[in-house]
């Protein structure tokens, strides 16, 4: 491989046929970090944080109103006298069209929670995905646009939750995106804050047991509500230390006491949930002092004192500069630009460039573009699914994508974007994408493409564009024996050079 192919393949998102190759590749990879634009015409026309909580918090309004009105009626009626039971519990008669006579009737409450999910899929959810897309698809920065979606990864929830579903993407567009070229700490930060972390790890109904609302709680005999350490234990194992870096289960516990409080206003079950328009509207942050544990903190050996929501802004700010975080990264980002083996040598010189500048990203992202170990000329990394559907799209010269059909391709390809169903993100190794079936499901995605694809685009004339210097004998040899244009194009789109980067 060339340098410049490197530098548009392994570095960015492919080649445009109608962008020229750099002709410094180092150079052009450098200057993108004064062009990069944090919020695109697409990233500003998408959803919200502060929209999709407005529709979850009347979403949540409407189903409580729903189940009092349920309630009311089955006090109304009284016991069944056929079955002694409340109609609240008896099997429901199957209503008139159901095709299981066993099937229970969908209640009210149950038809708007599907409605919700439809609509917040369709709109919400595909509405992100497209912004998503059309940024990578049209950006004149595609490395810092590839570091968007590292750090979306790295900091990954999972939209399959019905309170994400719309949140997912708003976490990388309000979170990933505006800080991605300042601190690593003020991006966990925002991150840590944003609705779509605390909702999904749990940590806006985590509730100190010593705190009021606490007990409150155990004096009437709530014991299922309390303290909550899944958002403490993977930021510290996913999100900085990484781990076996020194913590242990009471450093994690500790945390999660000094993280109580944090919650969302508006949204779901939380106290928190019910001070919108007083202390914050549907998704803002807040920190709720009478669910707070209190008490002096003690985490990796340092004693945090008490206080509120600085107790635990005190310990990000700690994590966010340790050793342990630098390796952390520093080996996350060296696989992702350098191969599934992290090279020792290119691992140390991240985490000195991330510690000596107190994480700064920039200073990381030159380091990583100054180490020779990124530009081996043999392909170090096999492309995943969103990075071989945008290549796709880039070099096919599309300037607008439908955000269902983008949505259908990653869910055909194995990769539904934001959901990865669990807080470690997607695999970053070539095991995970390059199997039989995976291959296949390109090699069927890739004849659609073709079939779609103007006439005139003419595969042989593509190929040097999109890897210059770069196309090897057996791929010429394989386009100029094929049998259409359109063969041509679906086998460029399947070559060894386009799969892997």
């Amino acid at each position: 491989m060339s340098a410049a192919s490197i530098a548009l393949n392994r570095f960015g998102l492919g080649n445009r046929p109608d962008q020229p190759i750099p002709a410094d590749p180092k150079a052009w990879l450098i200057a993108q970090f004064t062009r990069y634009d944090a919020k695109p015409d697409a990233i500003l026309a998408a959803p919200t944080s502060a929209g999709v909580s407005a529709e979850l918090a009347s979403y949540y309004r409407e189903r409580r109103a729903l189940r009092q009105q349920a309630q009311m009626t089955a006090a109304a009626r009284g016991p069944s006298p056929a079955m002694g039971v409340s109609p609240a519990t008896a099997t429901m008669a199957p209503a008139p069209g159901m095709s299981n006579p066993g099937q229970v009737e969908r209640t009210p409450e149950m038809r708007q929670a599907a409605q919700f999910a439809r609509r917040a899929g369709r709109q919400d959810y595909a509405g992100a995905v497209g912004a998503r897309a059309q940024s990578a698809l049209m950006t004149d920065t595609p490395f810092v646009e590839r570091l968007v979606q590292f750090w979306s990864n790295h900091f990954a929830v999972s939209a399959d939750k019905l309170e994400l579903t719309g949140l997912a993407g708003t976490l990388e567009f309000e979170a990933i995106r505006p800080h991605l070229l300042g601190r690593f700490g003020d991006m966990l930060v925002a991150v840590e804050r944003h609705p779509a972390m605390l909702l999904y790890l749990d940590q806006a109904v985590s509730i100190g047991p010593d705190s009021a609302i606490g007990l409150r709680n155990a004096a009437r005999g709530k014991g299922k509500v309390g303290l909550n350490e899944n958002l403490a234990r993977e930021i510290l194992e996913l999100h900085t230390l990484g781990v076996r870096s020194g913590y242990g289960q009471a450093d994690v516990t500790e945390f999660a006491r000094a993280l109580t409080g944090w919650t969302v206003a508006g949204i779901g079950q939380a106290p928190g949930a019910r001070m919108a328009g007083t202390d914050g509207l549907p998704g803002d942050f807040l920190f709720v002092g009478a669910m707070h544990q209190p008490g002096d903190r003690t985490i990796i050996g340092k004693t945090y004192p008490a206080g509120g929501v600085e107790q635990a802004q005190a310990v990000l700010d700690e994590v966010a500069l340790n050793p342990a975080t630098a390796t952390h990264l520093a080996t996350k980002l060296a696989r992702h630009f350098a191969g599934d083996t992290p090279p020792p040598a290119m691992v140390k010189r991240l985490q000195s460039a991330y510690l000596q500048s107190r994480g700064d990203l920039p200073t990381v992202y030159r380091a990583i573009i100054d180490s020779p170990e990124a530009w081996v000329e043999a392909p170090r990394k096999f492309r995943d699914p969103w990075e071989w559907g945008i290549a796709t799209m880039r070099a096919l010269g599309q300037k607008t994508v439908d955000p269902q059909a983008v949505t259908g391709l990653m869910n055909q390809l194995g990769q539904p974007v934001w959901k990865p169903g669990q807080p470690v993100g997607y695999d970053d190794l070539a095991a995970t994408w390059a199997g039989p079936d995976a291959v296949m499901r390109r090699v069927e995605a890739a004849e659609r493409f073709a079939q779609r694809a103007p006439t005139t685009i003419d595969a042989r004339a593509l190929a040097p564009k999109l890897f210059p210097a770069a196309v090897s004998d057996a791929t010429t040899q394989a386009l100029a024996r094929a049998e259409s244009p359109g063969q041509a194009l679906a086998l460029l789109l399947v070559a060894p050079e386009f799969l892997r980067r």
